[in-house]
């Protein structure tokens, strides 16, 4: 009797340590993120309510070489903090996802010159809430997601390549589709990768180097999640200039 009483209890100290594992570790990832996004507002409003500074970026022919650099340069970013996790310290990574945060504010500056200014602010709030309703429902439901996310992950390489394509086609009307469907699959992909990143939060030891690492990567997900649904919303309730 003592031997079961004392197995429950070792038990339930191990979920509830768990439980303040996941805790303090995703409490840490949504502060990075939070801090990455308030960087990148930051500097998207700044770049695309100064022409000076917007200058630098695009010219009077089109986008200039520093301007193809700011937007193609956060994805070398990704894949280098990515590959290079085992290699890189956390210091490193963390000015690395700094930096790509820069950058990215730099880039996103381009939808001040395509769109009001209170369409830009409306569609960044609907995307916070949605942002924020799935990450609450991937944290706390019990249901396992990963099938779920398997088939949100396809549907993501299938947009990818549609996009790619319409590149060359120019259609409307699949533009709207691709749109469409990547609201769906961001919205998704934040349940799961909330409920991911819970599970792996609640198998590290918080203060280590690995954990600090894991964290950053971790807000470099939901980063990703919620630009790219913002975007894809602002695709559907941004007025054009």
């Amino acid at each position: 009797m003592f031997n079961q009483n004392e197995n429950q209890f070792n038990s339930a100290s191990y979920i509830e340590s768990d439980s303040t594992a996941a805790k303090a570790f995703m409490s840490g990832v949504f502060m990075w993120m939070f801090l990455a996004l308030s960087v990148t507002a930051i500097t998207a409003y700044i770049f695309g309510n100064d022409m000076s500074l917007m200058s630098l970026l695009v010219t009077e022919t089109g986008m200039s070489t520093l301007g193809y650099i700011v937007t193609l340069s956060p994805i070398g970013f990704v894949l280098l903090m990515s590959f290079g996790f085992n290699r890189l310290s956390a210091p490193i990574i963390t000015l690395l996802f700094a930096v790509f945060a820069i950058l990215m504010g730099m880039s996103l500056s381009f939808i001040f010159l395509a769109y009001t200014l209170g369409s830009i602010y409306l569609t960044f709030a609907v995307a916070a809430s949605m942002f924020g309703i799935m990450a609450i429902a991937g944290y706390t439901t019990k249901t396992d997601l990963t099938k779920f996310g398997s088939i949100l992950i396809m549907g993501l390489i299938g947009i990818i390549i549609a996009s790619l394509i319409n590149m060359f086609m120019r259609s409307g009307t699949m533009d709207y589709i691709i749109s469409f469907l990547g609201v769906l699959i961001f919205t998704g992909l934040t349940a799961y990768d909330v409920q991911k990143l819970k599970k792996i939060g609640s198998g590290t030891m918080y203060g280590e180097e690995n954990t600090k690492k894991l964290m950053i990567m971790g807000a470099l997900t939901l980063y990703l999640d919620f630009i790219n649904l913002f975007l894809y919303l602002l695709r559907f309730f941004g007025n054009r200039k």
